[in-house]
C-alpha cells in the first residue's frame, strides 16, 4: 500500500515541506531545502515499509521535517556562534518550522515571486517552479523540456546561484512594485501552462499535471486580496477554457485530433463554468491585459457552433490583441478566424502579407485556406509545412492532409 501512497504524497507535500522550508532557511538554501525534504520521504519508506501507514500520514511527514530541520540547524549552530551567517539574521525569524496550512499558502506564494526574479532567464523560472512549487523530478522537468538531466541540472544550479548571490527575499513585494513584478509571474504561469498544452512529450500525464500545476499556482494568486487582480483571473480563465478541451484533443493512438473534429461532449464543461467564472472576475476595474483578450477568444470557442457571430467576435477580438501586444502567431491565428467571419480569398490575401516563410503553421494555414480555392498550391504549401515540421505530430497532421487532398484530386 505505501508503493501507492508515498508517490502521492510526494506529489502534493514534497513542494510543500520544500518551500517552507526555503522561506524557513533562505534563498541560499534551496539545494539544503530539497535535502531536507528528500530526506523526510527516504524516512517514510524506510520506516512505513515495515510499521505501516501511520494514521496520518502528513502529519507524520511534517513531524519528521521539523525534526530534520531543528536537528539541521543544530549541527550548524557552531559555525553561526564563531561569526558565521549561515542564516538571516532576520528579527522576524522563528526557529521552529511552521509547517501551519497558512505558512505553507503563504510561502508558496512568496516562493513564487522570488523564484520569478528579472535577474534569471523565463526558462530557468519555470524550471525552479516545476522542482521546488510543483515537485517535479529532475528527469520529468528535462522530459517537459525535451531536454536531458545534466541541461536541466545546470539550469538550475545557475538559477538558484544567482537568486542567492543577489539576496533575494522570499516576500511578497512592496505595494508600488507587486504589478511590476506580477507580469513576470503571470508569463512565467502562461509559459508553464503552454510547455503542458502544447507539449511534445510522449507522456500525457505528464502534459496534463504541467497544465494542472500552473492553474494552481495562478488560483494561489487569485485567493491573497494583493494578488487577486483581473489579468490574474483573465489567466485562470483561459487557462480553464483550453483545459476543459483536453479529453477530446487526442484519440486513442496518441494522435491529435483538431478543434473543428473534435467530439464536444468530452469536453470538461465543468472547466468552462469555472472559466466563465474568473472571465467575470477579470472584468472588474478598467484594466485590459492581452490575457483578457486571449481568454475572451477561448471562450468563445468553447461554443462549437460554427456561427458567424462567433468568428466575427474572435476576429474582433484578435484585432484588439494585436495592437495591444502584437505576435506573429496571433496575427497568424487572426486571419484564420478572417476566413471564417469574411472569406478565404481576403484570409489568403492578409495571410500572405504575413510572410512568415520560417514557420511550418504559416504553410499549413495557406495549404487549408486553398483547399477548395486551388488544390494544387494547396498541396504546395502543406508540402513547405512537412519540410519545415519539426514535431512528430505535426508531421502526421500535415501528411494526413496531403493525403486527403490527394484523394480528393485523384
Amino acid at each position: 500500500m505505501h508503493q501507492e501512497v508515498i508517490p502521492h504524497l510526494f506529489r502534493t507535500e514534497f513542494r510543500k515541506i520544500t518551500t517552507v522550508l526555503c522561506k524557513h532557511f533562505g534563498i541560499g538554501h534551496i539545494e539544503t531545502a530539497e535535502d531536507i525534504a528528500s530526506d523526510t520521504f527516504l524516512a517514510a519508506l524506510n520506516t512505513w515499509t515495515y510499521k505501516g501507514i501511520p494514521e496520518n500520514p502528513t502529519a507524520w511527514l511534517y513531524t519528521v521535517a521539523k525534526h530534520k530541520a531543528a536537528n539541521y540547524r543544530n549541527r550548524t549552530k557552531s559555525f553561526q556562534e564563531k561569526g558565521g551567517s549561515l542564516f538571516p539574521a532576520d528579527p522576524s525569524y522563528q526557529p521552529d518550522l511552521d509547517l501551519s496550512a497558512e505558512n505553507i499558502q503563504d510561502s508558496q506564494l512568496q516562493m513564487l515571486f522570488a523564484i520569478c526574479h528579472p535577474s534569471i532567464p523565463v526558462e530557468s523560472q519555470i524550471g525552479l517552479a516545476l522542482r521546488i512549487l510543483c515537485g517535479f523530478g529532475i528527469d520529468e522537468i528535462a522530459n517537459a523540456f525535451l531536454s536531458n538531466k545534466e541541461t536541466i541540472n545546470k539550469r538550475l544550479f545557475r538559477a538558484k546561484e544567482k537568486l542567492r548571490l543577489e539576496q533575494v527575499r522570499i516576500e511578497l513585494p512592496s505595494e508600488t512594485d507587486i504589478e511590476k513584478r506580477l507580469q513576470t509571474v503571470l508569463t512565467t504561469l502562461y509559459l508553464l501552462f503552454n510547455e503542458g498544452y502544447y507539449s511534445e512529450s510522449q507522456s500525457s500525464v505528464l502534459r496534463e499535471d504541467l497544465c494542472h500545476e500552473a492553474m494552481r499556482l495562478t488560483q494561489l494568486l487569485t485567493e491573497n486580496k494583493r494578488t487577486d487582480l483581473p489579468p490574474v483571473n483573465a489567466l485562470l480563465a483561459l487557462m480553464c477554457f483550453h483545459s476543459s478541451r483536453f479529453p477530446a484533443r487526442k484519440n486513442a493512438q496518441g494522435e491529435m485530433i483538431l478543434y473543428q473534429d473534435q467530439d464536444e461532449t468530452q469536453w470538461d464543461y465543468s472547466l468552462i463554468a469555472k472559466g466563465a467564472y474568473y472571465l467575470q472576475q477579470a472584468s472588474r476595474g478598467d484594466t485590459l491585459s492581452p490575457y483578457h483578450l486571449e481568454a475572451s477568444i477561448a471562450y468563445w470557442h468553447t461554443l462549437k457552433a460554427d456561427t458567424t457571430e462567433k468568428w466575427e467576435s474572435i476576429l474582433q477580438l484578435y484585432n484588439k490583441l494585436l495592437q495591444l501586444a502584437y505576435s506573429p502567431i496571433a496575427a497568424l491565428n487572426r486571419t484564420y478566424a478572417l476566413s471564417k467571419a469574411n472569406s478565404k480569398e481576403e484570409a489568403i490575401r492578409e495571410a500572405e502579407k504575413l510572410q512568415l516563410t520560417g514557420n511550418p503553421y504559416y504553410f499549413s494555414l495557406l495549404g487549408e485556406l486553398y483547399k477548395d480555392i486551388d488544390p494544387h498550391k494547396a498541396r504546395h504549401n502543406f508540402e513547405q509545412a512537412l519540410a519545415l515540421a519539426k514535431t512528430q505530430t505535426d508531421k502526421q497532421l500535415i501528411a494526413q492532409n496531403l493525403l486527403k487532398l490527394n484523394a480528393n484530386c485523384s
